[in-house]
């Protein structure tokens, strides 16, 4: 199994493809299993650079809380093992968190961001106090519950054993109830060509990703109809066509803003 040794955890990595590098970063309680589609779309141009952070798919879990402040070192370090000085980071949830705070904090490292269904602060979510207004839920497609599939891959794949997977979302319950803390004025320092896309049902309020689009000059925004939080596997072609169109984008401008 291919590991790499990032800080002090040995992270399953996956690399395929030539072209352009490209970077995806997983959700919170996913695994690279989530991004499949999306991977499979990108390697037939680009070189596509992955990883699973600890307590997370293959790679085991670590003691003590998890922090996107580690995230971000651990990515920086996973760019710096592979031999990347910048790559074009794809991040979904919790992903494309740390694709925004790596754009504001290593800013020559990431040539563009497909921030998919990122938030700010803890404040974004649907449910918050304040809510904007938000669409109706979908309507039910059967009567039969969905079966949680990263639950799925997580007790298929974790080496840290079925049992933990609780241990593991405790750590992530308690990481979203008190992070990020990202000023929306802070993200008119990204000089990175940025896709801000989300789902017009999305855990995350459509006022919020709007928000995090205007904040970014230039920045494009995409919300997909029909979709939820989930979006990256319901409707898996069409984000893959609108991620490979984003990157030919920033590819012909440089992966740069003048």
């Amino acid at each position: 199994m291919p590991l790499l040794r990032i800080g002090d955890a040995d992270v399953y990595s996956e690399i395929a493809g030539d072209g352009d590098p490209v970077l995806l970063l997983h959700g919170g309680f996913c695994s690279l299993e989530s991004l499949r589609a999306q991977s499979d779309a990108l390697v037939a141009d680009h070189r596509v650079y992955a990883f699973e952070r600890p307590g997370h798919g293959r790679t085991a879990d670590i003691e003590g809380e998890y922090g996107y402040a580690r995230m971000v070192a651990d990515t920086v370090a996973y760019l710096d093992a592979v031999g990347l000085d910048a790559a074009h980071v794809v991040g979904y949830s919790d992903g494309a968190i740390i694709g925004l705070l790596l754009a504001l904090g290593h800013p020559a490292r990431v040539r563009s961001l497909t921030a998919i269904s990122a938030n700010l602060d803890p404040g974004a979510f649907r449910d918050a106090a304040g809510a904007g207004p938000v669409l109706d839920p979908l309507p039910r497609s059967s009567q039969e519950p969905r079966p949680d599939v990263e639950r799925m891959h997580y007790e298929r794949l974790s080496p840290d054993g079925p049992q933990h997977a609780d241990v593991v979302l405790e750590k992530l319950f308690r990481l979203w109830r008190g992070e990020p803390h990202i000023d929306p004025a802070e993200l008119a320092r990204i000089t990175a060509p940025v896709l801000v896309m989300s789902a017009d049902r999305d855990t995350i309020r459509p006022d919020h990703s709007l928000l995090i689009a205007a904040s970014i000059p230039g920045a494009q925004l995409c919300v997909v109809p029909g979709t939820t939080h989930n979006l990256i596997a319901e409707r898996p072609e069409l984000i893959s066509l609108l991620i490979r169109d984003f990157l030919r984008q920033a590819t012909h401008r440089g992966g740069k803003r003048a």
